[in-house]
């Protein structure tokens, strides 16, 4: 059964390529969704799968990318809206 992850990744996680390493991340998990930056410097993913590949998916967030430093991730978790066919990064 798919479910779904949304979060909030906080810390150093705009202009160090977070949101293209969520999106390979995803691609590489088989798990569908997007990815955004917040105006308050956080990054914000929606993304729905296997609960295991969403907990592979969330331990990646919480760890960041190479020039990342994530100091904290907001996480809730429901049932999959099935409306996602693959991930993508979101620019608004």
């Amino acid at each position: 059964m798919n479910k779904r992850l949304e979060c909030v990744v906080k810390g150093r996680v705009q202009m160090v390529l977070f949101r293209d390493f969520a999106r390979r991340t995803a691609n590489k998990l088989g798990v569908v969704g997007f990815v955004k930056n917040l105006d308050d410097g956080s990054v914000y993913a929606v993304a729905e799968g296997e609960e295991n590949s969403l907990n592979q998916f969330l331990n990646a967030m919480k760890k960041g990318s190479i020039f990342s430093k994530v100091t904290g991730v907001d996480e809730r978790w429901g049932e999959s809206l099935g409306e996602f066919n693959d991930f993508k990064i979101k620019y608004e």
